[in-house]
């Protein structure tokens, strides 16, 4: 009786926790779908007559196809660049024996503590001596230089768990240390790599303060950023600005949906030992 009660309870709290998280995302899908009459008016989750032309009238007027690219564009770049970096220190600072190994592996890490505003003056000034203020390459180097830290932590964290047999069997058959990294220890890496992949997504994707701070050109904004010039010329016209918000947001869902499996697997992957 009382393991009845506490599962009851245990999933009377968690569909609450669900309710309230997916409530916003579909009031802002369903007020999207109403005229600028009709917003405040119509309080149903399921509006009767659905207006899809706020979508295309949203997607025309904020030049959303030129902003998705670039997100598009800075998403793929960043997570090659840091999964690239990342699961090479990663592998060194796991397989490879050098004094001051631990030492610098700490300093590594421990910049996750240091938020990337919290360096905005440094960065500005520094990328501003590069002349790479209001360039790609301004945005992208700032965005993989913050994700590293996470990603040689938990590949590190994952590399060590693999068995050494396999990687001393390569290396018997004649594979160098590289070819080790890139055709055994990598391919082994993948349900981390996906989980790096996710967050480092989520966290391009959904970028803001940093395009801020360096992109002025429209040409080269992010969808976040093209988002924010979007809502300041249409702030009173909320059907069209919900309609720019889930189109913001799907993609993240969509890309969540499809690699859940693999984050799942990286997520238990070490925790279970024999």
């Amino acid at each position: 009786m009382k393991k009845n009660t506490v599962s009851f309870f245990t999933h009377l709290f968690l569909i609450t926790v669900s309710v309230a998280c997916i409530f916003p995302l579909w009031w802002a899908f369903a007020s999207s779908l109403k005229t600028q009459g009709s917003v405040f008016k119509d309080l149903s989750l399921f509006p009767r007559d659905a207006h899809w032309e706020n979508y295309v009238e949203a997607w025309t007027r904020a030049d959303f196809s030129r902003y998705f690219l670039n997100s598009l564009f800075y998403t793929v770049t960043v997570v090659l660049g840091v999964v690239f970096i990342a699961s090479m220190a990663a592998y060194a600072f796991s397989r490879l024996r050098f004094r001051g190994r631990n030492l610098l592996f700490l300093v590594c890490i421990s910049t996750m503590m240091v938020p990337i505003p919290g360096s905005f003056i440094a960065l500005y000034v520094l990328l501003n001596k590069l002349h790479l203020i209001d360039t790609r390459l301004g945005y992208i180097l700032p965005q993989i230089n913050g994700g590293l830290p996470l990603g040689i932590f938990l590949l590190k964290t994952f590399f060590d768990d693999l068995p050494k047999e396999l990687e001393d069997s390569a290396r018997i058959d004649g594979c160098g240390r590289f070819r080790v990294y890139w055709h055994i220890a990598l391919p082994l890496a993948r349900p981390a790599i996906a989980v790096l992949a996710i967050f480092v997504i989520l966290a391009v994707w959904n970028e803001y303060l940093l395009a801020m701070l360096v992109l002025s050109n429209k040409d080269l904004m992010p969808l976040q950023r093209g988002l924010m010039v979007f809502q300041g010329a249409h702030i009173t016209q909320y059907p069209l600005l919900m309609a720019g918000i889930v189109i913001t947001v799907l993609p993240v869902l969509a890309i969540y949906l499809l690699l859940q499996k693999h984050i799942i697997k990286g997520i238990t992957a070490g925790a279970v030992k024999g």
